[in-house]
C-alpha cells in the first residue's frame, strides 16, 4: 500500500529535501507540499495525505496550531513532528496538540522513511535518542496521579509487559523478538492496550504508564 504523504516546511530547500527521500521509495508518494499551517490545512483537506511531516515554526499558523485543528478536521491524518528544536515546550506542546511522532532535522535519511512508515502504521513513539527523557520530562511538568489506577489495573500481565516494552520505546517488531510472539500477536496486544487506557496511539500509552507510577524515571 503507497502512503500518501504531505510535507509542511516554510523552507523550500527542506522541502525539497524530503521530497527527494521520500519519494526514491516505492511505498511513499509526496502528494503535497505546504510553506505554513495553513497550507497543511489546505492540502490535508484537498490531497488527504496519511502523514504530514510537519514543521513548527511556520508563519500565519504554526506546526502546533495546525496539529490541533487537523485532530479536530481530520483525524485520521497522522502528524510527525519534525523540527531543529530539541528539549523545549514545543516538543511537550507537540505531543499535546495530538502529533502521532517527533524526530530532529538532524536524523539521517533512513531514520525519516522509517518514521513516516511507522507514524502511518500507528506504530511509532518519538526519535529513538529522545524518547525517554522527553516523556519523563513531559510528565514530571504534570501532576502525578495515583498509582495503578484503573486503567492500569485493568490491564492483563501480558499488557502491561507490552506497555513496559513501549516505554522502552521499542517497535512492535522489536517487542516481538523480545517476547517471542509473532507481530500480529504483537499488534493484537497493543490495540488492546490502547483501548484499555482509552488513548489513541502509543505517545499517550507511554505517558499514562509514566504518570501512574506503572514506569518510573529511572527505567521500566
Amino acid at each position: 500500500m503507497t502512503i500518501r504523504v504531505a510535507i509542511a516546511d516554510d523552507e523550500a530547500l527542506v522541502r525539497g529535501g524530503f521530497r527527494a527521500i521520500l519519494d526514491a521509495e516505492p511505498d511513499l508518494d509526496v502528494v503535497a507540499e505546504a510553506a505554513d499551517g495553513r497550507q497543511a490545512l489546505g492540502a490535508a483537506a484537498r490531497f488527504r495525505p496519511d502523514v504530514i511531516v510537519m514543521d513548527i515554526r511556520m508563519p500565519e499558523l504554526d506546526g502546533l496550531a495546525a496539529t490541533r485543528q487537523l485532530r479536530t478536521t481530520h483525524p485520521a491524518v497522522r502528524v510527525l513532528i519534525v523540527t531543529t528544536f530539541d528539549l523545549d515546550e514545543y516538543v511537550y506542546d507537540a505531543l499535546l496538540a495530538g502529533a502521532a511522532g517527533f524526530l530532529l532535522k538532524d536524523a539521517r535519511p533512513t531514520e525519516l522513511i522509517t518514521a513516516v512508515r511507522a507514524v502511518a502504521s500507528g506504530d511509532a513513539l518519538i526519535a529513538p535518542r529522545v524518547t525517554r527523557r522527553l516523556i519523563e520530562a513531559f510528565v514530571a511538568a504534570r501532576p502525578r496521579t495515583v498509582p495503578e489506577d484503573a486503567r492500569i489495573t485493568g490491564l492483563s500481565e501480558r499488557e502491561r509487559e507490552i506497555l513496559l516494552l513501549l516505554a522502552r520505546g521499542l517497535s512492535n517488531r522489536e517487542i516481538a523478538e523480545h517476547v517471542h510472539l509473532s507481530e500480529a500477536t504483537i499488534k493484537t496486544h497493543v490495540a488492546s492496550v490502547l483501548a484499555k487506557l482509552q488513548v489513541r496511539d502509543r505517545v499517550r500509552a507511554v505517558i499514562v504508564a509514566y504518570e501512574s507510577g506503572l514506569v518510573v524515571p529511572s527505567g521500566p
